[in-house]
């Protein structure tokens, strides 16, 4: 048997909704990657190149904290991973994410939102922080019909 987990880091809210939806609809445990510090609405402000969100995307080395490491992540093959897309990229909390775990041998699918931009070089930077892992991109501000064929994955 095929047991998923979808686990998801959500800054406003947006990537919670969808990650929710696909967890029903892939009848899928779900899991948040909440940051150790949660992320305020300054820390957010991608104008202000002082901001937190804005220092951490600067330096990809960056891996901010998280609160939990209780996602038991042996117990999945596929386990579906959803961010916010910031700079083109994942937060760098993803990689902290990945590389507190073993994906060995796992299956993960990414999902994403955003207000206006692709994956980018996503897959690029996410595969060091799970090297013996499948990373497969799949969409961007899924539909229903895209959750529905992602449920499937």
């Amino acid at each position: 048997m095929n047991k998923k987990l979808v686990a998801y880091f959500s800054a406003s809210g947006k990537t919670a909704a969808v990650a929710e939806k696909l967890a029903e609809k892939a009848e899928a445990d779900i899991y948040e990657i909440r940051p150790e510090t949660p992320y305020t609405k300054d820390d957010l402000n991608w104008m202000n190149k002082k901001s937190r969100s804005s220092v951490e995307m600067s330096d990809h080395s960056s891996r901010p904290a998280i609160a939990d490491k209780n996602a038991n992540i042996a117990d999945y093959d596929t386990i579906y991973i959803g961010f916010p897309v910031w700079w083109y990229i994942a937060p760098t909390i993803i990689n902290t994410f990945l590389e507190a775990y073993d994906f060995s041998g796992k299956k993960i699918i990414l999902f994403a939102t955003s207000g206006s931009s692709g994956f980018g070089k996503t897959v690029q930077n996410l595969q060091p922080s799970a090297p013996d892992a499948t990373i497969i991109e799949s969409k961007v501000n899924p539909s229903d019909t895209e959750l529905d064929e992602l449920a499937d994955m």
